[in-house]
């Protein structure tokens, strides 16, 4: 934690000792983001997933595309980014994340990726590759539970929309 600030109390407050800029908080935002996303956590939120997807990914002037792995109790194995793209596309593979899911043991998988437009309505080729990676990873028995993509509105949710 940042040296302005003091730990949490029992109510779950923080307290600034010296002022702090903007950027400072954002950085605390993503460490306290990033504890809550840490290995054994379980899934609790998907507020608070979005939240940590926005401050991981929303910044990035590139498409990027990642995995939340996760044990057969849906805790959280790994967050990682695979793949990094251009200004509006990146090439995922999925015989790799096939392989990272294997290698790490997973049982579920949540993909997320941005949007550098900000736009978060899912393209044809979003729906395509979400399609391929669903059936890859149904043939190992890695459960696909949500795609997300990132933007300046909220999340979008494959899974709230019905696409899965």
């Amino acid at each position: 934690m940042h040296p302005a600030f003091r730990a949490a109390d029992q109510s779950g407050f923080y307290e600034a000792r010296t002022p702090v800029s903007a950027d400072e908080i954002v950085t605390m935002a993503r460490q306290l983001l990033n504890r809550r996303f840490a290995k054994g956590h379980a899934i609790t939120s998907p507020d608070a997933f979005r939240a940590f997807l926005h401050l991981r990914l929303s910044d990035k002037d590139h498409e990027v595309f990642g995995c939340l792995f996760l044990d057969n109790m849906h805790r959280i194995i790994a967050f990682e980014e695979l793949f990094r793209g251009t200004l509006d596309s990146a090439s995922v593979y999925p015989r790799e994340v096939a392989k990272r899911a294997l290698s790490l043991n997973a049982k579920a998988l949540i993909f997320a990726h941005n949007h550098p437009s900000g736009v978060t309505d899912p393209s044809e080729a979003d729906r395509a590759i979400t399609h391929r990676l669903k059936q890859a990873l149904d043939l190992l028995d890695v459960r696909v539970l949500d795609h997300f993509i990132v933007g300046e509105s909220p999340a979008y949710s494959f899974a709230e929309h019905g696409l899965l």
